[in-house]
């Protein structure tokens, strides 16, 4: 899996929310974006992902253009908004009902992905009844259960408690040894350069630094 940003612009209305950004990305690596809320990096997973389209410039994966050979990433979960969940399912039914979709995995691995995540107390529990962080935590349980070869993650640490955190960031580094390439946000640049493999600095839509931690 080998994943290219060819010189990315991105304009809404008059405003360039992404300006010239290329990079290169590989599996079994952890990709970190840094910087200020709004400095475009949650628009530059959308367009990674495919959910929007740049205004110039293109995605590549594995020779493949995105939007074109490409409708969407074949393999990828992705954590950018807030989950899109039924509050009157349970945790358990709504992966349940995304799993269907693709039918890659059934009730043993969704079992297994909720207790990987913290959840395997409250997985019959309804979504409604849940808290924030236990929200936060079906959002990520989504992403990492059918094993996607992409794995996009936006500030995935809000609203965990300390414990929840530190479990996050173990599942974040076992996800790029199964050799899944990681994409993530974080405010926290210490647990990025602790987790991350090159971390790409943003401001203003564009990188203004590149660096490589191992």
């Amino acid at each position: 899996m080998y994943l290219e940003v060819e010189e990315i612009n991105k304009k809404i209305g008059v405003d360039d929310v992404l300006c010239e950004i290329s990079l290169s990305m590989e599996k079994g690596k952890i990709y970190g974006l840094q910087g200020k809320n709004g400095c475009g990096k949650s628009m530059l997973m959308r367009v990674i992902c495919g959910l929007v389209l740049p205004t110039s410039g293109r995605i590549m994966i594995d020779g493949e253009e995105l939007g074109k050979e490409l409708s969407f990433p074949e393999s990828i979960g992705v954590f950018i908004e807030k989950p899109g969940f039924l509050d009157a399912y349970s945790g358990f039914q709504n992966l349940s009902m995304l799993a269907s979709i693709k039918k890659k995995i059934g009730g043993r691995e969704i079992k297994q992905t909720l207790k990987r995540v913290g959840l395997e107390d409250v997985m019959h529990k309804k979504y409604k009844k849940y808290s924030l962080g236990m929200k936060q935590k079906l959002g990520i349980a989504a992403v990492i259960m059918e094993q996607p070869d992409i794995v996009i993650l936006d500030e995935p640490a809000n609203a965990l408690d300390e414990k929840s955190e530190q479990r996050l960031w173990q599942i974040v580094k076992e996800e790029k040894e199964r050799g899944a390439l990681v994409i993530i946000s974080c405010h926290t640049s210490e647990v990025l350069e602790e987790i991350s493999d090159e971390i790409f600095k943003m401001d203003q839509g564009q990188i203004t630094e590149h660096i490589v931690c191992r």
